[in-house]
């Protein structure tokens, strides 16, 4: 079929056009690019015979013109990508609605056209709400909002060990970027069952009331209530500075216990001051502090705390230990709130939203034991919960008391009557227990717990002022010096070998006849006053003692109590006469305890292990 020559324009791409229609059944068969580009050659051609009488610069090249063609169309778009951008449709109270990003993933993060960044929470028909991580003055209604594909993300590693940083992992701190560090997301499932282990390594506090009564061990999760001014943070800061001498104590890097410090909701002074202890004490080089203060956003204060756990699960994962405290969940809860009544989510009780407590439960529970084919690794978590007036009941802090493995309540009240850490120690519990217990601590405090109650219950029914008899009286006598014994200054934390027989001596009743007010001048005398040259050996031999060896009967360690006494210096101390207990075999006692710290210096304790 022929066109008639009036019809074709001089144009010589029209006249391709015309052409190439003329071969449209040609090019509907032919299913290669190398086909098209064929059509395409022969068009040209047949173009230049018509209006030249020859085939033009193009008259036997065919085949390198396909091939030409052929490249161009191979190569077409393939360094374009394309980004899902969608509008703000309104933005107020840090909540931007944005249209227009329909492939959005639940959690991924944005970036607003100011550089301001956010993370998509609610995803609806008509819109998405994000909420924004950081002043959204600078966004205005039709701003552009780009998706990132990817989810939320902090830095981990050692790199991170001794930074200050925000909810998002960067360093507030001053000291610059962090270095050669990986990236992990804040959001991931919390280990099988199956890869779990039962919790038995202690995580000593260096606290007295705590360790010998309400024991954590590495993969526990405790929880930490009370009332503001309680001292919870104190506990916690005690807990990381008694990390420095035992981490400084092992050979093996996987014995350290690295610690995550997560401060929600405090005041950037409080923060400061935190850093400062820590470097006076050399405890940052094993510390990370994640702040997310009160003049932060509401979504960071959420955030927090997630971050701090995926931090501390770097170290898990990897074979090492890491204690992360979340101080305090009630702020972030309150935070949580805050973002979901301005999302519109429907409130329940107390204003929250209906998942808070899978906001608490999916956090806490990423705290584990890790069994020794996954690298026998722990993370331990110390949530802090700060309740109003003592009410224990409230939303939150029912929660939280259901999903950890138990609690230390802090009483005002306590703390009043001069009793620090002011510990409720019938109310506070550890439902793992002795397993997390060295034996040797497990041996010694087994009975000060029954007394301790014992005490408590008695102690109600002398404000009557009735007639006690002389075995009431020895009960209340020595229930008070249990209770004045675990009172111990803010940040001086005692190894877990001189708590021992500091609480042996005073289970014991090496502190019976001594006045109340005498009981600090006592601990310290029992502490200090070893002769300098067996003081080394005397403490390295308990130490391997209640480390490494199982302790048969109480007779040994009584028989070290009793050997130090014998060596101790008393020109500056208290008289050893005052607060023996002037046992019959105080003499027998005395010797063996000698010859056991003169072992002690040779060498090897004759205890088998266990």
């Amino acid at each position: 079929m022929g066109y008639p020559k009036e019809e074709i324009n001089n144009s010589t791409i029209n006249m391709g056009r015309l052409l190439y229609l003329e071969r449209e059944d040609e090019r509907q068969h032919s299913n290669s690019r190398g086909n098209l580009g064929l059509v395409w050659a022969d068009s040209l051609m047949r173009v230049n015979r018509f209006q030249y009488g020859y085939a033009g610069p193009y008259e036997g090249r065919a085949a390198e013109l396909t091939t030409l063609l052929e490249s161009r169309m191979t190569n077409f778009y393939t360094n374009f990508q394309v980004d899902e951008i969608g509008r703000v449709v309104s933005v107020g109270d840090g909540i931007a609605r944005v249209y227009g990003l329909n492939e959005i993933q639940a959690g991924e993060m944005v970036e607003f056209a100011s550089g301001v960044k956010g993370i998509a929470l609610n995803l609806e028909n008509e819109n998405v709400g994000i909420v924004v991580f950081g002043s959204d003055t600078a966004i205005k209604e039709g701003y552009v909002v780009k998706r990132t594909g990817s989810i939320v993300d902090v830095p981990v590693g050692k790199a991170t060990l001794g930074c200050v940083v925000d909810a998002l992992g960067v360093p507030i701190d001053g000291k610059g970027a962090l270095s050669d560090h990986k990236r992990r997301r804040v959001e991931v499932k919390a280990p099988r069952i199956i890869e779990h282990k039962s919790v038995h390594e202690p995580m000593q506090t260096g606290l007295e009331a705590v360790d010998s009564l309400v024991p954590i061990g590495r993969g526990q999760r405790e929880l930490m209530i009370g009332d503001r001014q309680t001292e919870k943070t104190a506990i916690a800061i005690d807990t990381i500075l008694n990390q420095k001498q035992l981490n400084s104590r092992g050979t093996n890097e996987s014995e350290t216990l690295y610690c995550v410090y997560v401060a929600i909701g405090q005041k950037r002074s409080t923060v400061a001051q935190l850093v400062q202890i820590l470097s006076e004490a050399n405890a940052l080089e094993y510390s990370i502090l994640v702040a997310a203060t009160a003049s932060d956003p509401a979504p960071l204060q959420f955030l927090a705390p997630y971050s701090g756990c995926a931090m501390g699960e770097y170290f898990r994962d990897n074979g090492m230990h890491a204690l992360i405290i979340y101080d305090d969940l009630s702020k972030q809860a309150v935070a949580y709130r805050q973002m979901s009544l301005l999302l519109r989510r429907p409130p329940g009780r107390e204003a929250f939203l209906g998942d808070v407590f899978y906001l608490h439960s999916h956090l806490l529970e990423r705290a584990a034991k890790r069994s020794d084919q996954t690298g026998a690794g722990s993370s331990t978590a110390l949530p802090v919960i700060e309740t109003q007036a003592g009410d224990v009941s409230a939303y939150i802090p029912t929660n939280v008391i259901s999903i950890t493995d138990g609690q230390i309540c802090l009483e005002t009240e306590l703390l009043y009557s001069g009793i620090r850490p002011a510990i409720n120690v019938g109310l506070s519990v550890s439902r793992v227990g002795s397993a997390a217990q060295l034996k040797a601590m497990k041996q010694v405090c087994g009975s000060s717990k029954l007394e301790l109650a014992q005490y408590r219950e008695v102690a109600a029914f002398t404000q009557f002022g009735s007639d006690l008899d002389a075995a009431t009286q020895a009960l209340l006598n020595r229930g008070a010096r249990l209770t004045e014994v675990p009172k111990q200054p803010q940040y001086e934390p005692l190894p877990i070998e001189k708590q021992i027989v500091v609480i042996y001596a005073a289970v014991n009743g090496f502190c019976d006849r001594m006045p109340l007010e005498r009981i600090s001048q006592y601990e310290k005398a029992i502490l200090s006053t070893i002769n300098p040259e067996l003081k080394k050996a005397f403490f390295q031999f308990l130490f391997k003692v209640t480390t490494n060896y199982f302790v048969p009967g109480s007779s040994l360690i009584f028989g070290i109590i009793a050997g130090f006494f014998s060596s101790c210096s008393t020109a500056e101390a208290i008289d050893p006469s005052d607060w023996m207990s002037g046992d019959p075999d105080e003499a027998l006692l005395r010797s063996t305890g000698k010859q056991i710290v003169q072992k002690a210096q040779g060498g090897q304790p004759s205890i088998k292990s266990s």
